[in-house]
């Protein structure tokens, strides 16, 4: 494997390293000058501060330490003297008799949907079907006492979908009612805690916040930003010496903590040996007790039927003796090795609201495969298809409703030609992509502003066809972009759009970074070959498309540019890095490609440190738009990145503020971000992750790679920011041999999610082979 060459910034001779005063220092992000001071959370005591900044930002996924290491042991039962070993034996073996014989006694039948579901989820989903089925009205489940926030429900299986898909949505923000936030603000401060928090916590925990904290102070955990020693500070203070480490309250609330911290890094479930060990590492002292309470209390499901293989750990799973399926014979003596013995997966903890969207997902997933007409005659279409591959993902969407489409930035020109195939026939045939620049982009490929859509905005209902009658989506054919970005919940929410026969393709690069949100929802589909896979034939042009193209593979080549289409610029340390990423955005760039500075972004691995994007969009600012910060840090013409919901960042530029919040232009559309939420949802754009600048790109790319950047590398890292540039991609390398190893040896972290598996039990005529 051959190294990427180093060379010169476009269009202007090396320069001398930066002089150090000339570096950027970390900036403090003052929000006090809008009109109302936001309440940033101050620094404090850890045990007593909830809410203390980390580094994390908007629409990004959490690096945090909630996962830890696989369990490397069960915990010690403990010894029972008036027990002896053979008779505690003979005692543990019966029990797991009962359990087997009541476990063997319910799977008698076929199993419908949704019953690998226990406590509150499976309440839920019988609430819900129960209304869909007629027999009881919605009404009759309201003010039946005090409940968990209502969770989205799979639809039933003999029903196309639920009436209102927009159940499992992210919902709009919603403002906090005064007086609850003040009532907060009084228990918060009573405990030395934060005031800021109280607007979060009320959205969270409801107007009756201030008693639920007051009665389980550990319920401030369920606050973004908030962690567990904050959150035991808070409980002492306010509980004095009653509260302990295995006090049932903080275990529960650990565990739903421990699930959500997955769920940021993209787990829709976690191993349950995996959480005890967490919670071992949080002082609970008898983790499998504290497990065991927090499903019986339904703050988190159990699930058996094993895990995706791709996640898994080699080897065969661990034996669990409170539910492993094991053979009739076990009484006779554990481990005896006799033919016969069902094996089971690891057993997996998740929570009910990822659970319910998986369930509800690999249902709809069926359902479209099986119900569209599949003798179309589309010959004609497929005849007249601008490339081999285009006509491939016109006959494979013919014959199935259900297809996934696999290829790079250059294959996304195939779904243009199928959309232009099927609206050529009459069909209501629609494109969604994750981004408005990708709407551009391939309404601009079709030949037709109206065949493309924001998939946000088509589940909105802002942009799109609009619903039926029965509150469907009014489209025979669906053509998801950027599937790689659809995290499990949005993708239930849309399969829940669709009608009966709508066909439905799933289009996306694997190569690329997975959902900021919970779930693997391409990978698990390509994986579980539900349906028809088309692999686009047709390869990335130009040096830029050469260069990733490779990276997919694990190979960093050195690739011709005469153009100068890919440049390397070394670095020796990270002021220099961000010294020479201004010098490309602001002079060089410009000068060489006459692209401005806005239409050039930067892309680094970190929003911390020394050249993360909190740094070098300090610079940027000071070169390109210097001013005093005088809306919250913000001043007219900043470019920034808003997060109106987790996984979504969208790119727009500062106008103004007022009382109402701060003013922006995002893609051609005023938003106004009220105060509270400013420091939250808006940071300044120039710099980006790589998260937030996924399904977009630029004319220009600047990836900077300092030297503590070499711990955050990946391939699917390095794939995607090095895809982000059209034209031109500076690379500020300062990582030496940490990138071709990262591109040759380190693929996607694996996902722990059952969408797989669920796939797998589903019949699908149609699937490859």
């Amino acid at each position: 494997m051959t190294a990427l060459s180093r060379g010169d910034s476009p269009g202007r001779p090396a320069q001398d390293p930066a002089d150090p005063e000339d570096r950027p220092q970390e900036p403090a992000e003052d929000r006090s000058a809008l009109p109302e001071d936001t309440g940033a959370v101050g620094s404090g005591d850890a045990a007593a501060t909830p809410g203390e900044s980390s580094d994390e930002e908007p629409g990004d996924k959490e690096s945090g330490d909630g996962e830890t290491a696989d369990a490397t042991g069960t915990a010690d039962a403990g010894d029972a003297p008036a027990v002896s070993e053979a008779q505690a034996e003979l005692a543990a073996q019966r029990e797991l008799r009962r359990r087997i014989e009541q476990r063997k006694a319910g799977k008698e039948g076929p199993i419908a949907a949704g019953t690998g579901l226990s406590g509150t989820a499976a309440d839920l989903l019988a609430a819900v079907r129960a209304v869909e089925s007629g027999e009881k009205t919605a009404s009759a489940f309201y003010g039946a006492g005090t409940a968990p926030a209502p969770r989205p429900a799979a639809p039933a299986p003999d029903r196309p979908r639920p009436p209102q898909p927009s159940a499992l949505a992210a919902p709009a923000p919603q403002e906090a009612p005064e007086e609850a936030v003040e009532a907060v603000r009084e228990v918060l401060a009573g405990a030395g805690a934060p005031a800021a928090l109280a607007s979060g916590a009320v959205r969270i925990l409801g107007e009756r916040a201030a008693r639920v904290l007051r009665t389980d102070p550990w319920q401030l955990l369920a606050v973004p930003g908030v962690r567990p020693e904050q959150a035991d500070g808070f409980a002492r203070s306010l509980l004095g010496p009653e509260c302990g480490p295995d006090d049932g309250r903080r275990t529960a609330a650990l565990v739903g903590w421990l699930l959500e911290q997955a769920a940021v890094r993209g787990h829709t479930a976690l191993d349950a040996e995996t959480v005890r060990t967490a919670l071992a590492g949080h002082g609970v002292s008898d983790p499998e007790t504290a497990v065991d309470d927090a499903v019986a209390d339904g703050v988190a499901l159990l699930f058996e039927e094993g895990v995706d293989p791709a996640g898994a750990e080699d080897g065969a799973a661990e034996e669990y003796a409170d539910g492993e399926d094991v053979d009739e014979g076990a009484d006779e003596g554990a481990g005896s090795g006799e033919s016969g013995e069902e094996e089971s997966g690891p057993v997996l903890l998740g929570l009910d609201r990822y659970a319910l969207a998986e369930e509800s997902l690999a249902d709809g997933l069926g359902r479209l495969a099986d119900a569209c007409e599949k003798g179309a005659d589309w010959g004609g279409a497929a005849s007249a298809a601008p490339s081999p591959s285009a006509a491939e993902l016109i006959r494979a969407v013919a014959g199935a409703g259900l297809v996934v489409h696999a290829g790079g930035e250059a294959a996304r020109a195939e779904p243009a030609a199928l959309l232009s195939a099927a609206r050529g026939l009459g069909l209501r045939a629609l494109g969604a992509t994750h981004s408005a620049d990708g709407r551009r982009r391939l309404a601009a490929a079709v030949g037709d502003p109206a065949a493309a859509v924001t998939l946000a905005g088509l589940l909105s209902g802002a942009e799109g066809p609009g619903r039926d009658e029965e509150g469907a989506l009014a489209l025979d054919l669906l053509v998801v972009l950027d599937a790689p970005q659809l995290d499990v919940e949005t993708g239930a929410a849309l399969v829940e759009s669709l009608a009966d026969g709508t066909r439905l393709v799933l289009s996306g690069d694997p190569g690329v970074l997975g959902s900021a949100g919970a779930g693997r929802v391409f990978g698990d589909v390509l994986a579980a070959r539900a349906c028809p896979q088309v692999v686009s034939r047709t390869p990335d042009p130009g040096p830029i498309g050469e260069l990733v193209s490779g990276i997919g593979i694990g190979e960093l080549n050195q690739v011709g540019a005469p153009g100068k289409e890919v440049v390397i610029v070394p670095v020796r340390d990270a002021g220099e890095a961000v010294h020479r990423t201004v010098q490309l955005v602001a002079d060089s760039v410009p000068r060489a490609f006459g692209i401005t500075p806005a239409e050039t972004r930067v892309i680094t691995v970190g929003h911390g440190g020394s050249a993360g994007t909190r740094a070098l969009n300090a610079a940027l600012k000071e070169r390109l738009n210097p001013g005093p910060g005088r809306f919250g840090g913000f001043d007219p013409g900043d470019l920034v990145v808003h997060v109106p919901a987790p996984g979504r960042a969208v790119s727009g530029v500062v106008v103004s503020a007022d009382a109402e919040g701060l003013r922006l232009e995002c893609e051609g559309a005023p938003v106004v971000v009220p105060q509270d939420r400013v420091a939250s949802e808006v940071r300044h754009g120039w710099a980006l992750s790589a998260h937030q600048a996924a399904g977009t790109r630029w004319p220009a790319a600047v990836v900077v790679l300092p030297g503590d950047a070499a711990k955050g590398l990946s391939r699917p890292w390095v794939y995607t920011a090095f895809g982000r540039g059209e034209r031109h991609l500076s690379v500020v390398h300062g990582v030496d041999q940490a990138l071709p190893r990262a591109v040759a040896g380190i693929p996607a972290q694996e996902r722990t999610t059952r969408l797989r598996a669920l796939l797998e039990a589903l019949p699908t005529p149609g699937a490859s082979s």
